[in-house]
């Protein structure tokens, strides 16, 4: 199975998962054969998920928890090869205005590391229709430009050969976004480092607030930190990552600069 869909329970350490058996989303095919989920985003009552391998990424949501899906008619066939949502609070609470915002490295596929990543945004009442949707085109005076045509996209990261696969989370407490980017080591197929960044807007600009290559532990294919696991004062953090095709959660401090 390259796709299945499970539901966490607890708080770590303490956490347990039961399977949803989904016929309408599972998916199988081994590595780029299959759909696999490369983001999930819950606004409204309704469950969407990017999933890439698609050619190049398919948009399906579900309106009871998991258990049924409906795919999009459409896909992103330019870039946008490893699509991931900016999560805010439970059920989008806490966003910062109406638009639900995707990010990916700039690549028709999710396998190869891309020199820059690329931003999309589209309003949260209209992420099921195509032509909604409006691409990042560069800063002007500190302010984000939008454009229609995905050819005119311009970079919201720069990193060469090290932006792959990411997940974002805004940190309501501390009124940051951090980006946690998978970092694939250089000369050495199928090994991963760790980079954090973070910004007080979802555009930038990005400082990086850590960066591990090699990290302690194969940082797997995906990481990213659950807004339901941060403290109150936002300093506490467990990030979830993929290390070494299994589940796994670390426990993060965040230690603030001039603190």
């Amino acid at each position: 199975m390259s796709l299945g869909f499970a539901k966490v329970l607890g708080t770590p350490p303490d956490v347990t998962a039961a399977n949803i058996p989904s016929p309408t989303g599972e998916q199988r095919g081994d590595g780029p054969k299959g759909k696999k989920a490369s983001g999930l985003l819950f606004v409204d009552g309704t469950l969407y998920m990017w999933a890439r391998n698609a050619g190049n990424a398919q948009l399906a949501w579900s309106v009871d928890h998991g258990k049924t899906w409906t795919w999009a008619d459409w896909k992103l066939s330019t870039s946008f090869g490893c699509p991931t949502f900016l999560n805010f609070g439970k059920d989008y609470t806490g966003a910062r205005d109406e638009f639900v915002y995707i990010y990916s490295p700039d690549a028709d596929g999710a396998y190869e590391p891309a020199d820059r990543m690329v931003l999309a945004r589209v309003s949260k009442t209209r992420i099921k229709d195509r032509d909604a949707y409006e691409y990042f085109r560069g800063l002007t005076e500190g302010k984000p430009i939008w454009t229609k045509e995905v050819k005119d996209r311009g970079p919201v990261l720069t990193d060469s050969g090290r932006c792959y696969r990411s997940m974002l989370t805004y940190n309501a407490d501390l009124k940051r976004y951090l980006w946690c980017v998978t970092r694939p080591a250089k000369g050495k197929k199928g090994a991963y480092g760790l980079a954090i960044y973070d910004s007080p807007e979802p555009w930038g600009p990005w400082t990086t607030a850590y960066v591990a290559e090699p990290w302690d532990v194969d940082a797997g294919e995906s990481c990213g930190f659950p807004s339901k696991w941060m403290s109150a004062d936002g300093r506490t953090l467990h990030l979830v990552f993929a290390g070494g095709d299994a589940f796994c959660v670390r426990k993060a401090e965040l230690v603030l600069r001039g603190k």
